[in-house]
């Protein structure tokens, strides 16, 4: 398997996982969960297709980012582990 296939199976796991441990049990928004499946889908685009992502969407990718991580900040570590 080349490094780029492992690459992408490695996040198609992640999110994976993301979906199935945080989103499915409701301990994290599902638009969230939603966005974070696009960005991939864009990063896939740019990453093997060579397509240039348009201006919007990487400032809708960067934005979507930084609610992310504001989220996972808030739900994990202001509120600890349950």
């Amino acid at each position: 398997m080349n490094e780029y296939a492992l690459m992408a199976k490695a996040q198609r796991a992640l999110t994976s996982a993301l979906s199935l441990h945080l989103v499915k049990p409701g301990l994290f928004p599902v638009a969230l969960g939603k966005s974070f499946n696009k960005a991939e889908d864009l990063r896939l685009i740019a990453d093997y297709k060579g397509d240039p992502l348009e201006a919007d969407d990487a400032r809708w990718v960067v934005a979507q980012a930084g609610e992310f991580v504001a989220r996972i900040h808030t739900q994990f570590f202001q509120k600890g582990l349950e």
